[in-house]
């Protein structure tokens, strides 16, 4: 049986239809808005690559939590911008980093709101990169994996102690996952979630990040730890060990380029999963859009339902707040 008894635009022509045999649904309670928080007071600087994004001192940060709750998204990725940066990346897990003086802050203004940190050490390192540098028997300069698990565990301990109610480790150390929540269970803090960026890929969708995190790396890049973009099984087995460690949620970053993925981790995985809409995405619909070239408010719509669809069930995107008005409205 086919056409002319079947006719699949009618349920198209009629609005009301449309919405109730649709499909996929995307909501603000899918959306988390990444942030960046520096010291000192009254700053609200741009970043030149993501327009209508900033970098917040505190104090500011705070007022902008509360809009983006006024629009109903309920959580926050937090990235700190030390005051001062070594090879070690201390401020990362000094109690008085200023991460753990934002989580603090926020949590007395708006106690409602989730707060998500981000655990890695590139932001803090004066190398840019994600772990301790050492060099390796070949002589050349590398990322030594399981000394950096040790100061990621104590980050994390930090961003909890302050009032972190999720922690996301982004590095793509080896084994930080199982690290981190053994750690964090011996604290006490067994009600604490991971949020595993899992499939993170080497991607050149990250430019305008490293401008917003001021963490380009001095030297090389980071395809030693984080994954090829050629590779899908490699990103299952990634998932698989991350949530055989103890990770609650997984991520897939970048989103758009990685839709497959997306989509294969969520039919093969009983987790939630979190894709990342990252910087370099948000800053090409803003520039076409800027130009007239496309309409954003559809694009953005679009892209962010296109990975839902996929299988996202959170979406970590800096239209987060923008998405969450035009939701409401």
């Amino acid at each position: 049986m086919g056409f002319p008894t079947i006719r699949l635009r009618r349920l198209r022509r009629n609005p009301v239809f449309c919405r109730m045999v649709q499909e996929t649904a995307l909501s603000a309670d899918d959306l988390i808005m990444p942030l960046f928080v520096r010291p000192g007071s009254r700053v609200r600087k741009e970043i030149e690559s993501m327009p209508g994004n900033f970098q917040f001192s505190p104090d500011t940060l705070v007022e902008e939590v509360k809009s983006i709750q006024d629009a109903g998204v309920p959580a926050i990725l937090l990235f700190g911008i030390p005051s001062a940066k070594d090879a070690l990346g201390s401020e990362a897990y000094s109690d008085a980093a200023i991460v753990c003086r934002a989580i603090e802050g926020i949590k007395k203004a708006c106690p409602g709101v989730c707060v998500i940190t981000d655990v890695c050490l590139c932001e803090y390192t004066d190398h840019g990169h994600c772990g301790v540098i050492k060099t390796n028997r070949n002589g050349v300069p590398d990322v030594d994996n399981d000394a950096t698990l040790e100061l990621l565990v104590k980050e994390a301990l930090a961003h909890v102690r302050a009032g972190a109610d999720m922690i996301a480790p982004s590095d793509m150390m080896d084994g930080r996952v199982a690290a981190i929540r053994k750690a964090l269970d011996a604290e006490g803090m067994t009600d604490i979630p991971i949020m595993a960026y899992s499939a993170k890929y080497a991607s050149g969708f990250y430019g305008p990040f490293r401008d917003a995190a001021e963490s380009p790396p001095r030297f090389g890049d980071r395809c030693s730890y984080q994954m090829n973009p050629c590779n899908t099984r490699e990103a299952m087995r990634e998932i698989a060990l991350d949530i055989e460690e103890g990770a609650d949620i997984i991520m897939v970053k970048p989103a758009l380029p990685y839709l497959d993925i997306i989509a294969r981790a969520s039919e093969r995985f009983d987790v939630p999963i979190a894709a990342y809409n990252v910087s370099g995405e948000f800053a090409m619909v803003k520039a076409a859009a800027q130009r007239g070239w496309i309409d954003e408010k559809r694009v953005v719509m679009e892209i962010l339902t296109s990975i839902r669809r996929a299988g996202a069930k959170l979406i970590l995107t800096y239209w987060a707040k923008q998405a969450g008005e035009w939701l409401k409205r």
